[in-house]
């Protein structure tokens, strides 16, 4: 497990800006004390252990990312499959957290919600989801058309599925397509963001550019 000063230089070298970097400590925060980690649609830049966790499975629908993943050695485990299909996969209560990080506004609201409600099955302690406050356009890119975006989920409606509901990213005015910060140069308006974020949109997440949803079950 990385510690936190070494998980904060590492991401700045990767060049995230510090907003993203205080969401990933979010996560990392609600994620503690989890060892079995499911990541849906993990993509190929996610790694689990950054995070603290043990052991995780990367789950996605798109081949060459999930090889480019395990050629990285981000998960211990991978799975190829559909992500409106996990119960297919996966059973009851087989993971400590469930987490879908910008996975959910790229399925039509029936599926998400159908991903989603298997997520929870599959959790025994926490289902997480990461997402765009709202709906945010984005094309398809890489020959992947699973990247174009398709849903939006706002804040009340994830807390009226029993989620709590965190902001992230700071305000929604200052990021684009995949968050990129719209100004430049990146590194003030990160900063920007980062107080945008402790001042207001954290706490309302209405204004935020993203939405950390998390459900703890009994």
């Amino acid at each position: 497990m990385y510690s936190r000063f070494k998980l904060i230089v590492t991401l700045f070298k990767q060049g995230l800006d510090p907003g993203q970097i205080v969401t990933l400590l979010t996560l990392r925060n609600a994620i503690a004390g989890c060892d079995d980690v499911l990541d849906v649609g993990c993509g190929k830049t996610n790694n689990m252990r950054r995070l603290g966790i043990k052991h995780s499975t990367g789950f996605d629908g798109y081949a060459p990312y999930l090889d480019e993943a395990r050629q990285n050695h981000l998960h211990d485990e991978y799975v190829l499959g559909d992500v409106r299909e996990l119960e297919q996969h996966f059973k009851p209560g087989q993971f400590d957290t469930v987490l879908a990080l910008d996975v959910i506004e790229h399925l039509p609201k029936e599926d998400g919600l159908k991903m989603m409600r298997s997520m929870e099955k599959i959790a025994r302690r926490k289902v997480v989801l990461f997402t765009p406050s709202g709906f945010l356009p984005q094309r398809s890119y890489h020959d992947n058309a699973l990247q174009e975006h398709l849903s939006g989920w706002e804040p009340a409606e994830m807390r009226g599925y029993g989620y709590e509901v965190i902001g992230a990213l700071g305000p929604k005015s200052l990021r684009g397509e995949l968050h990129s910060l719209k100004g430049r140069p990146k590194m003030f308006w990160g900063v920007i963001s980062l107080l945008g974020h402790f001042l207001w949109t954290r706490r309302t997440p209405e204004k935020a550019a993203a939405i950390l949803c998390v459900k703890t079950k009994s």
